[in-house]
This record gives C-alpha cells, structure tokens and sequence, in this order.
C-alpha cells in the first residue's frame, strides 16, 4: 500500500479507522499540572494529529483522567484502566501520546499494554512516529522504548532521593516538628513562644520521672485538668495553638522522640515496598528505629528540653516496662510485692505472680516450661513467707536515707502543685485574653451594621461565659487540693520517717508504692524451692552489685512434706504418752516454734487431734463396738486406709464425696466409714495418688477415678 493524503501511513489499515483514537494526557504531579500548562496544552494537541491521520473528530476520545498521576504504577491510575478496558474490547484503532513514558513507567504496565494492543491490532503514535506492536522493527523499538523509561523514572527517583539525603545530613530536612516547638519561616526549629505550651512538656517529662509510666503520666493529666498543646499543620487554622484532650499516644510520642533532647533524626521508620498505597510505598509497623540506628543521627542540634542523659533513661525505662520476658514490665496493681522482680533458681526463667481468687494469698509460679512444652511446672511457693524476709531487708536499707526521703518527697509534692497550679492560672489567662479580644472586636464595630455586631456581641458571650466555667473549674480544682505543709507537719514527717515499717504497712501506702520502691533497690529475686519439703532458698541481688542469701519456709500441702515433721511427731508422741490433753498440746507446739503448713497461724486442739489420727495415737472407736462385723473381706475403716495411703483423712473422704471410693457408713448417720479394696483396688488408689493434677495427664486422671465393680 502506498502513502497518499487520504492514508498518510501504510500501517494504517482500514479497520483503524473504524474503530476510535484515543489520546491519553497525563502529568506526574498536581504541581506539574498547575506550572507546566505548555506540556498539558501540547498533549491535548495530539487529537488534531489524530484527525490529520485520518480519524473523524467525532472518534477522536481523550482520556485526562491521570492528570497529577505518577506513571510508576497502575494502581490509582483510572485513566489508564480505562484504557486498558478499551482496547481489551477492540474499541480502540489508535493511542496517542506525547511520550510513550506518559502511558507507563512501569515494564510491567507497558508490556501487558503492547500484549493487548498487539493481540487487538492496535497502533501507537507518539511525537516522533507510528509504531505497529505486531512488526518486529517497532515492537522492539517499543520494548526499548519501556525500559528507558523505567530507567529514567529511576535515575530522577535516585536524583531526587540523594538530594533529599544529603539534606538530611547537614540537619535540615524537617517536615514537621512535635508540641513544643514550631518551625520558623526561615526553616529553623525553635522553642515554642507561648510559655503555658512550654511549661506542660516539661511537667510532662518531670510527671515520667515520678510516675514512671505513660499511663500514669496519663492519669495524672487529666485528674488534674491539664490539656497539651497541638499546633494545627494545615487547613485555615494551621499555626495556630489548640489546646486538646492529652492521650496515651501523644504522651508516648512526647517521650521517645529525640528531638526534645536536642537531637535530629532522618530514617526513623523503613518503609516496606511491598505494601504500597497509592503510588506511596507503606510503613511498617512497629516503634521505628532507636535513635541511634537511623540513618542520620546528629546530637546538639536544637534547643532541648530535657538533656541526652535523661532520654536515654526514659527510653530504657519505656523498654522495661514492655511486658516481655526479659523485663519487669511496669508497677501494676495485685498485693504480690517481687511480681517482676522474682526468677527461677532451675531453669533461669522468669516466675510469674498467681492469684488464685478472693481472699487467697498470691503465690510465685514458674509456669514457662509448662506454656511452652507442655510440662510440669517448675517450681511454686507462696509468696508471703518469701515476702516478709525481703520486705525486712528493703526496710533495713531504707533507715539511713529515711529522713532525707522524705523531706525530698515533701518538696516534689509542693513543686508539683505549684507546676499544675501555674497552668490553671495560665489557662484563664488565656481566656481572659480572648475575651477582651473579643470585647475589643465589638467595640470596634459601626453600631447601626447589626448584621456584624450581632454576630460579635454572641462571641464576646461565649468568651464571657468559657471565662466564667474555667474559674469555677480552677476554684473547684485548688478547694481539693490537700493544704501546704506547715512547720508542724514537717516536723511530724521527720517523726514518722524514724518509724518506716509502720510507713510500709500504712494503708494508705498501696501495694504499687511499695513494688516500686523494691524494684529501685533489687536487681531480682531468684528462689530455689525444695519439691521434697517446705524449704525455698531466697537469693536477693541487689542493684548496687551485693548478694544476699536466706532460707526461708513455705506453704505445703500436708504435715509429711514440712522439714520439721520428724521433730513434729516426735514431740507429739511424747506429748500424748505424758497424758497431755490436745489444747495443752496445741499450747507446747506452738510455744516449741512449730508451724502449720497450709497458714501462717498457730496450731489448735482441733488441728492436733486431726494429727494424732494419722499417727495412730488416738484411733477412731466406732460407737459400736459390734460392727466391726460389718466389715466385709477386704474392707477397713476410713483412718486405716488413709494411714495405709499415707493421705489425710480428710483427703479420702474428699474422694467419697467425688465416687472416688467404695465406702458406706457403718450404724447409720454419725456412724464412722468402712472401704472396700482389695489388692487391685489398692493399686488404683496409690496411681490415683501419685498422678499429678495437670490437664497433660487428665485422660490417666479420668481412667484412675473410676472405681472398679464391687466384690465381696
């Protein structure tokens, strides 16, 4: 075919001009839409290129959808799908574009773009020719075409990333900065001018220093009515100082960003690729990097609030209170006092505070192997005999430093009021400033212009009234607060610092105050607990390096498991063959230093009478005599069995209620109990026994319970 004005190329077939021409117009950025006109005005002046190849007019579509679009993915480009759906279904004779670049940067995009426009018999035409995809000549010069492009959208992307590095490492890239500060027009960081904004981020680090977490932090703000300061970063109120509601997100970010110590940071967060939004590669998630890992970290380079010293405290301060296994996590509510603090002397993990419900004394579990591997647990013991020998300890460090301690306190209490008093107080100044700005506004206005003045007067009301509300707050607020210490109450703390264990057991001191005062003085706890009696070796590392070591006691289940049970029925036998009544005996015992095992109480007539039945110094008589008769072969009574078993008493007739055993009672109610067990059923017993109460082992447990059928 030869080219003529009416076909101006060969490669246009009768079927192109059939179907319609389509010239995609896009510009990578809104600014490039705004400044660069020429290029937009150029890429709509393809349709009369479109026309001049032989297309009617009424065939000649623009696609302008992707205008301010990167070209680097599809995603987010509707004009380019649109396109795509088009040619798919054989719409489309012909695509026009200023550059082949303003279809795709991408090779991915362009390459499924030539499949489909190959497979469809669609040209391409840009400013410097007509390519047919299906000719191997032009669909090489297209596929170099694409990979120039990518290439090029990279070196622009390397160019510009360089730049912005290389400004990060002199210090001034900044694109925001955090409450506190503001970002002058020249580009320079600097403390924020109002003083009430500037006073709360320092009673914010200095509240972090005596409560220790963000939410106590948290609390404390809002109990006392205190409202950080946020200055707006765009829309019609950008600049301008708003006064919100403090959250725990906003506090956390005030602690950990290093630019309150005076410090820069560029790369703080990586971005991960493979989660893109909106041509926009996404963050990961997580706390970002430490300060000193990103990839530039320069000290000294603003005006601080705080010094380097004290960050680095805050931030390893922040780290321990993570619950995680290798911190103590942070002071939290429950009586246990060395929750956190308390390691396991066998397998070196940490032990875990358990409490078992209302009313029961906590106790100190090493449950890591059994969560996960399934096993046994470690270790266990109660956790009141551990704590009164190391509260003894804590307290015996704390006599020196009482007096000067509590002075201390006394004054960071009067400093503390005075810092959230001075905030009321500048917050009503500012309300009052806005309602004389707002008096002086109506003041201003023509009397007769009662559209305008109206309006003012209604502000000026509601400054009034804001003024009113916040003085009766701030009244209200100094009615409860506790009066300043006078000359007698200093010198009743100075009383009550030489008394600190009667401080300790206040009740006003909360279980937290005293967990955290252990946690200031003791590295960790570790205890080493004797499965064979009651004995538990308490280990105490203290923070100053010292060691200190003691044996102490602990809660078992039983008589038999206690150290002294030798010396225990030794003396009770002696007791018993001196004719000794079970109140006198009681008496003896608990004067000799013996223990219960269970409490930490004192022995009882009904406790002693309970121990000389399983001795077998006073055994049960039946109130019958006679029925002993009863007794079938291979049964005994109650006691027997469980001194047999080497059990409680108690412990079997638990088993009774659950049909754990074969029992009946003998004479009726009040009667005593006889057992039926054989051989075979003495065997279960003891398994029954010796099984360990774990859920591991609860289908053994279920086949143990399930007494035999009956003989004899």
């Amino acid at each position: 075919m030869t080219i003529s004005p009416d076909n101006p190329s060969p490669k246009i077939r009768p079927w192109h001009w059939d179907r319609a021409a389509v010239v995609y117009v896009r510009q990578s950025t809104p600014q490039q839409v705004l400044d660069h006109r020429e290029s937009t005005a150029r890429q709509y002046a393809l349709a009369d290129r479109a026309v001049a190849l032989g297309w009617p007019r009424s065939q000649v579509q623009v696609i302008d959808d992707d205008l301010g679009k990167s070209g680097q993915s599809i995603e987010g480009r509707p004009g380019f799908q649109r396109l795509l759906a088009e040619v798919a279904l054989d719409r489309v004779g012909l695509i026009l574009g200023l550059e082949m670049s303003r279809l795709a940067r991408s090779c991915k995009d362009w390459h499924h773009l030539l499949e489909l426009c190959a497979r469809f018999r669609v040209l391409l035409a840009d400013a410097d020719g007509l390519y047919d995809p299906i000719d191997y000549s032009d669909r090489l010069v297209l596929g170099l075409t694409g990979m120039m492009n990518e290439a090029e959208l990279h070196i622009l992307k390397q160019r510009m990333h360089q730049g912005k590095l290389n400004k990060a490492r002199r210090g001034e890239l900044i694109v925001s900065v955090p409450a506190g500060y503001i970002k002058s027009p020249a580009g320079s960081v600097e403390l924020d001018p109002d003083e009430q904004a500037r006073g709360v981020i320092r009673l914010i680090f200095d509240q972090f220093d005596r409560q220790g977490t963000v939410h106590g932090v948290l609390r404390y703000l809002i109990a006392n009515g205190v409202r950080v300061p946020v200055r707006s970063p765009g829309g019609p109120a950008r600049g301008q100082l708003d006064w919100r509601r403090p959250c725990r997100e906003t506090i956390r970010h005030i602690l950990r960003h290093p630019l309150y110590a005076g410090a820069y940071r560029y790369g703080y967060r990586p971005t991960d690729p493979r989660r893109p939004t909106a041509g926009a590669p996404k963050r990961v998630r997580g706390s970002g990097r430490a300060a000193e890992d990103c990839q530039v970290f320069l000290k000294d380079r603003f005006p601080a609030y705080i010094t380097w010293d004290r960050f680095e405290a805050n931030q390893a301060r922040l780290a321990a209170n993570r619950s995680r296994a290798d911190a103590a996590g942070a002071v939290r509510g429950g009586p246990a006092l060395l929750a956190g603090v308390v390691w396991c002397g066998r397998c070196g993990k940490r032990m875990y505070a358990r409490y078992g419900g209302t009313g029961r004394r906590p106790s100190y579990v090493c449950s890591t192997l059994r969560s996960d591997y399934g096993l046994p647990l470690c270790q266990s013991t109660t956790a009141a005999e551990v704590e009164e020998w190391v509260a003894g300890q804590v307290l015996e460090a704390l006599r020196p430093a009482a007096l000067d301690a509590s002075l201390s306190a006394a004054s960071e209490v009067e400093e503390q009021r005075r810092q959230v008093t001075r905030h009321w107080e500048q917050r009503v100044e500012r309300a009052r400033h806005e309602a004389d700005r707002a008096a002086r506004q109506y003041h201003a206005c023509e009397p007769e212009n009662r559209l305008v003045a109206r309006t003012l007067e209604r502000r000026w009301d509601e400054a009034l009234q804001a003024v009113r509300q916040l003085e009766d707050e701030f009244d209200r607020f100094r009615r409860s607060q506790p009066r300043a210490l006078g000359d007698a109450d200093r010198a009743s703390i100075r009383r009550l610092a030489e008394e600190i264990p009667s401080v300790w057991r206040a009740p006003t001191t909360t279980p937290a105050d005293r967990r955290q005062v252990v946690r200031l003085l003791i590295d960790r706890v570790v205890l080493v607990v004797d499965p064979g009696d009651d004995r538990v070796a308490v280990r105490v590392e203290w923070a100053g390096g010292a060691v200190r070591e003691h044996e102490s006691r602990r809660a078992v289940s039983g008589y038999r498991r206690q150290r002294d049970w030798p010396r225990l029925s030794g003396r009770l036998t002696t007791l018993h063959r001196d004719g000794k009544t079970p109140k006198e005996m009681a008496v003896a015992l608990n004067g000799d230093g013996f223990r219960p095992p269970r409490r930490a109480g004192r022995f009882t007539p009904e406790m002693v009478r309970r121990l000389l039945d399983e001795l077998g110094l006073r055994p049960r008589v039946p109130r019958n005599p006679a029925s002993d008769v009863a007794l079938v072969p291979g049964g005994r009574w109650l006691h027997e069995m469980a001194r047999a078993l080497e059990l409680s008493p108690h412990t079997l007739h638990g088993w009774r209620t659950k049909g754990w055993l074969h029992a009946r009672q003998v004479g009726g109610r009040g009667g005593p109990w006889a057992v039926w067990a054989d051989t075979a059923e003495l065997d279960r017993l003891r398994a029954l026994k010796e099984c360990p109460r774990l859920w591991t082992h609860r289908q053994q447990l279920a086949k143990l319970r399930v007494p035999g059928p009956r003989q004899g």
